[in-house]
């Protein structure tokens, strides 16, 4: 199973639907700035989950009942997500990694910063800044779980989703 995880993506819908159509991922997690972006591709991809989180630029972009914050399993795979500007991520990853321990999550994905950042932490728990794909030359994070693990968990450029041709 594939998760593409999206984030900052700005109205740069071209982008978004290009690397949708190169990775061919199970679901999609979109981690705001814009979230109407995340409600465009959802409808434009009907037959694809989506999961939507709004970002810090996404007051007048998203219904008032819109979480910050979701966990739960996507494609298996519990998973933290969230915009990260609540969570200071800027200033450091620390309430970030600890709201998504306690939260059991075998992954925490985040944005904000518009840099990205893949790692694994030595207790297993993922940590996935996708960086922002909100324009030609961004990026997008890919996680690829199989029987509830995560498999591999990574970055992609362009140049990698225009490799998968």
């Amino acid at each position: 199973m594939k998760i593409l995880v999206l984030s900052d993506s700005h109205s740069g819908l071209g982008f978004m639907r290009f690397a949708i159509g190169q990775t061919k991922p199970d679901a999609v997690v979109h981690l705001g700035d814009y979230y109407d972006d995340g409600q465009t591709m959802a409808e434009e991809y009907p037959g694809l989950p989506f999961h939507i989180v709004p970002g810090n630029c996404d007051r007048y972009r998203c219904p008032e009942f819109a979480a910050a914050v979701l966990c739960y399993d996507v494609c298996g795979v519990r998973l933290f997500m969230t915009h990260g500007h609540n969570h200071h991520v800027k200033l450091g990853l620390f309430s970030l990694l600890r709201d998504a321990r306690k939260s059991n999550a075998q992954a925490a994905l985040y944005g904000h910063t518009h840099q990205a950042y893949c790692q694994q932490e030595p207790d297993g728990l993922w940590v996935l800044n996708p960086g922002s794909c909100g324009s030609s030359g961004g990026s997008v994070g890919l996680i690829e779980a199989e029987n509830g693990e995560i498999q591999r968990c990574r970055i992609l450029y362009q140049a990698d989703l225009e490799a998968m041709i």
